[in-house]
C-alpha cells in the first residue's frame, strides 16, 4: 500500500501572525492597538474591563489590546463586545 503525502503546510510551518502576536486595529483615542483574542480555556483570572468597569470572569473568551507604541506591561482585557463598540463610547475606566 502506497504512503500518504503528509498535509501541506501542517509541518513545520509557523503559526500565523495573528495567531501568535496579535492582530492590530484602531483602537480607541485613534491609536493603533495590537489585538489577541483570549479564549474561555485560556482565560484562568479575574480582569475588569475598561469599556464598561465591569469584571471579566475567568473562562470567558475575551481580548487584550494594547497600544502599538507602547509595550506588552499595558495591555487590557476587553470584552469582546466592548471592543468592538469602542469607537461609539468612551474609555469608562482610566488609570493612573
Amino acid at each position: 500500500m502506497p504512503r500518504r503525502k503528509p498535509p501541506r503546510g501542517r509541518r513545520g510551518a509557523p503559526a500565523p501572525i495573528g495567531d501568535v502576536y496579535g492582530r492590530t486595529e484602531e483602537g480607541p483615542g485613534e491609536e493603533t492597538y495590537i489585538v489577541r483574542t483570549v479564549p474561555g480555556a485560556r482565560a484562568v483570572k479575574t480582569y475588569r474591563c475598561p469599556g464598561c468597569d465591569h469584571e471579566i470572569a475567568p473562562g470567558v473568551a475575551h481580548i487584550v489590546a494594547w497600544a502599538a507604541d507602547g509595550g506588552e506591561d499595558d495591555r487590557r482585557h476587553w470584552h469582546q463586545g466592548c471592543w468592538n463598540g469602542r469607537r461609539t463610547r468612551g474609555i469608562t475606566r482610566r488609570w493612573s
